[in-house]
């Protein structure tokens, strides 16, 4: 199976925005996106329909990040909640750990890591002032 890809799903009316052209970056979102379809708790949903400027400390510059999914749902309580979701490696949300020697790739992980803090700050923030929530989505919640 591809990492990438577009996603059809059986229950389009359930998706805001173009149902013909939903892609996935990996097997995680697939299988997110297939648990947002199939789920009918689900009432409404998206993928990286939203744009949230941030600034990079990397850059110092502004950007925009699009969230993985925007999801609404009917909770177990029977209120309404929205939310922001973003898939990721359990190893990304965590701040690299200092090395003995300061190697190429450390110095990605911890300008990803930077970068990211500033993604999920920004769209925390974007969701306080709106009543949503934001949740990072690892393997521990899909499952795998």
């Amino acid at each position: 199976m591809a990492y990438k890809g577009k996603f059809s799903p059986k229950n389009y009316q359930k998706y805001k925005g173009d149902p013909t052209n939903i892609i996935y970056r990996s097997l995680w979102e697939l299988r997110v996106m297939k648990y947002l379809d199939d789920n009918t708790a689900v009432l409404e949903w998206s993928s990286e329909e939203i744009a949230i400027p941030y600034i990079c400390p990397t850059d110092n510059k502004r950007h925009r990040y699009f969230p993985d999914f925007l999801v609404k749902a009917r909770m177990k309580d029977g209120s309404i909640q929205t939310m922001l979701w973003e898939v990721k490696p359990k190893k990304e949300t965590r701040e690299p750990k200092k090395k003995k020697r300061i190697t190429k790739q450390y110095i990605t992980e911890v300008m990803t890591w930077g970068r990211n803090q500033a993604k999920w700050k920004s769209a925390t923030e974007y969701c306080l002032d709106r009543g949503w929530s934001f949740r990072l989505i690892t393997e521990d919640e899909l499952g795998i």
